[in-house]
């Protein structure tokens, strides 16, 4: 065999060892794709013939539900921690919410100047507070997300049990 003939075939081997190897990564890639979409249908807030909310935990380990702000939508990021439903001034101004009390807000990055309005519809998955207090000068979550805090949180029984949060009406 002629030295020609034998870089020939060897360049034929490495091309086909690659395809074989990039068909192996599509496939894996759907297949973990699928999967991917199978999990995330099951991080989804889903309600209980009870009526409990189930928030299950997302991969960023914090508990997010769909709501609203003054019947405008929003994403909570659950904070039992957080004293009040907060908003950022934008979302407050999206949603038509009044100009509140000026108040100090105490965050983790410290104190802030922000507003304390009253009497704002709140909901939560199917759970709603038709009078909750809500703070304006959240910062640091996207444009529309708000924190769903104890203003809330308090009108229910909240449990977490390892991965799941379930939120439900006191009896």
């Amino acid at each position: 065999m002629s030295k020609p003939s034998i870089h020939k075939t060897a360049r034929l081997g490495a091309l086909a060892i690659a395809a074989v190897w990039l068909a192996l990564a599509g496939v894996l890639y759907l297949v973990f794709d699928r999967v991917e979409q199978k999990r995330q249908a099951n991080f989804k807030p889903y309600a209980l013939s009870s009526g409990d909310l189930v928030i299950p935990r997302q991969r960023d380990g914090h508990f997010h539900v769909e709501g609203e702000v003054n019947r405008q939508p929003v994403t909570f990021l659950v904070d039992t921690g957080a004293s009040h439903v907060s908003v950022s001034q934008a979302l407050a101004t999206q949603t038509g919410l009044p100009s509140g009390q000026d108040i100090m807000l105490s965050t983790a990055n410290g104190q802030r100047p922000g507003q304390l309005v009253r009497g704002v519809p709140v909901r939560a998955g199917h759970l709603v507070l038709n009078d909750a207090s809500v703070t304006v000068g959240l910062s640091g979550l996207r444009p529309d997300q708000a924190l769903l805090g104890q203003a809330f949180l308090k009108h229910f029984d909240v449990e977490i049990r390892r991965d799941e949060m379930v939120i439900r009406h006191r009896r």
